[in-house]
């Protein structure tokens, strides 16, 4: 893609000319590194990854059903000795992998994506319990996803690279010529389905993300997007 074309990510978080903030940029691996203001976009990254952790632990700990890819993690974990987080970072290099044959560039953005999330989710299990009022179960269950939005938009906006499955959306469907929305259906459901085979937990809280989250994101995406100028070219430069 165009280092100018804008990004339409995993979430379907498209932003037109009247967004009140900056616009979404499809920038190669080196590029995101310098096209500046990276005290700015470090610090957000990182902290939406941690976020998405805990959210991903509240959603857990809610125990009233996972995200999508959780369900297949959830489930995966029954059969294999490695707490959840682990197989969060498992999954997102496998995921990775994946991105080799649709020709897909990973980032810091990336790479950081397949490691903080996971190590975030253990940390926060760790110190969260399962509270036995259904009431607080509910509140966890929804704040997760409302954070997971948060969280999403937070590493997005950055432009420091996609994360491994968004990567992987955005690949298939460049690669199929589908519509983004119907390839991240169709790996959602595919996972879903994966997951419960292997005993994941699904939920009203598994819907309440599939029809949350994309909207979510995009309401706040446009806020939390940091403008970044693509470098020019060599050949620009002189002349």
């Amino acid at each position: 893609m165009s280092s100018s074309t804008p990004l339409n990510s995993g979430l379907d978080a498209n932003l037109d000319s009247t967004a009140p903030r900056g616009v979404l940029t499809d920038l190669g691996p080196l590029q995101q590194l310098r096209a500046g203001r990276l005290a700015r976009r470090l610090p957000q990254l990182y902290v939406g990854l941690f976020l998405y952790g805990v959210s991903l632990a509240m959603m857990v700990r809610g125990a009233l059903g996972l995200a999508p890819w959780d369900v297949l993690h959830s489930g995966f974990i029954r059969h294999v000795p490695m707490t959840l987080g682990q197989a969060v970072v498992l999954f997102s290099f496998v995921v990775l992998v994946l991105w080799i044959p649709l020709r897909e560039m990973p980032g810091l953005g990336t790479i950081s994506n397949a490691l903080v999330v996971g190590f975030s989710a253990d940390a926060t299990l760790a110190v969260l319990t399962q509270p036995d009022a259904f009431a607080a179960r509910i509140a966890l269950m929804v704040g997760g996803v409302a954070l997971c939005g948060l969280a999403s938009a937070l590493y997005i906006g950055a432009q420091l690279g996609r994360g491994p499955r968004d990567g992987l959306m955005t690949g298939l469907s460049r690669k199929t010529g589908l519509s983004l929305r119907l390839v991240r259906t169709g790996l959602e459901v595919a996972v879903v389905v994966i997951g419960l085979l292997l005993g994941g937990k699904l939920g009203v809280g598994t819907v309440v993300y599939a029809l949350a989250i994309g909207p979510l994101t995009q309401l706040m995406l446009p806020w939390l997007t940091v403008d970044v100028m693509a470098p020019q070219s060599a050949e620009s430069r002189t002349r």
